[in-house]
C-alpha cells in the first residue's frame, strides 16, 4: 500500500505517521507542500499533526493553499482515501473536504495527554477492524481542537453516520474533553473516503508508548 505524508513547515508528525504506516508494512513517502502532484499509486493521503505555518492566522487556514492540497482535493473527489490528524484535521476543514471548524479548547489551555474515545460507527475503512462501542486509549495534544458544527449541521452528520469517535471516560462514559460539540473526537465526509480526528492514533502503535490501540485504527486502511 502507498501512503503519502504531506509535509508543511511547522508540521512535527510527519515522520511519526511515516514510522507508524512503515511498521504496518506500507510503502511511505514524505511529500513537501510545494509539490504539485502525489506520487504516482498513491492509495493514502495523511494530513499529519503539528503546526503548519505556526498556526498564524488560524490553524490550518494557510496550508489549506498549498500547492499540494489542489491535487489532495482531486484525489478524495475520484474517492481516493485521506486522513487528517490533529492539525490536518483542522486543514480538511479549512479546505472545505469535511463540514464544520475548529475553535479554541474551552479551557483556553494546550491539553497533552492520553485520553479515551468510544467508537461511534465502524461502517468505514478507518474503524472497520473496531466495534461499535469499543473505547481505545489515544493521545491528545492540541490547543484549538473544540469542534463546532451548527445544528442542522450535527444533524446532518447524525444522519449521515459520520460521527466517528467520541471522548469518553475509561468505562465509556461520554465526557466533555475540549468542549466540542457533541464530544465530537472525531468524522468522516458523507462519501466515507475523507476522515479528520484530534487525537494522534500514530503515537499509539507500541506498548512502549503506553498504548498499542492506535494499531487497529490506522491497519484498517490497508488493503
Amino acid at each position: 500500500m502507498k501512503v503519502a505524508v504531506l509535509q508543511f513547515p511547522g508540521t512535527n508528525c510527519e515522520f511519526d505517521a511515516k514510522y507508524a504506516f512503515s511498521k504496518l508494512g506500507c510503502d511511505v513517502e514524505v511529500v513537501w507542500h510545494k509539490e504539485g502532484k502525489l506520487p504516482e499509486g498513491t492509495d493514502l493521503v495523511v494530513v499529519p499533526g503539528g503546526f503548519s505555518y505556526g498556526d498564524y492566522l488560524r490553524s490550518g487556514a494557510i496550508a489549506r493553499f498549498a500547492a499540494i492540497m489542489e491535487d489532495v482535493k482531486k484525489f478524495a473527489s475520484n474517492g481516493g482515501k485521506v486522513i487528517g490528524i490533529c492539525n490536518g484535521f483542522q486543514i480538511l476543514l479549512e479546505a472545505g473536504l469535511l463540514p464544520g471548524a475548529m475553535k479554541r479548547n474551552d479551557t483556553l489551555h494546550f491539553i497533552s495527554k492520553y485520553h479515551h474515545l468510544k467508537v461511534i460507527d465502524n461502517n468505514n475503512d478507518f474503524l472497520k477492524l473496531l466495534n461499535v462501542g469499543d473505547v481505545v486509549n489515544i493521545p491528545v495534544a492540541h490547543h484549538d481542537g473544540n469542534y463546532y458544527i451548527d445544528d442542522a449541521g450535527l444533524k446532518e452528520l447524525e444522519k449521515n453516520n459520520q460521527i466517528l469517535l467520541k471522548y469518553c471516560s475509561k468505562d465509556g462514559e461520554l465526557v466533555s474533553m475540549n468542549g466540542s460539540v457533541s464530544n465530537i473526537a472525531g468524522i468522516c465526509n458523507k462519501e466515507k473516503n475523507v476522515f479528520g480526528l484530534m487525537p494522534h492514533p500514530e503515537r499509539a502503535i507500541e506498548d512502549i508508548l503506553g498504548s498499542t490501540d492506535g494499531v487497529n485504527m490506522l491497519k484498517g486502511f490497508l488493503k
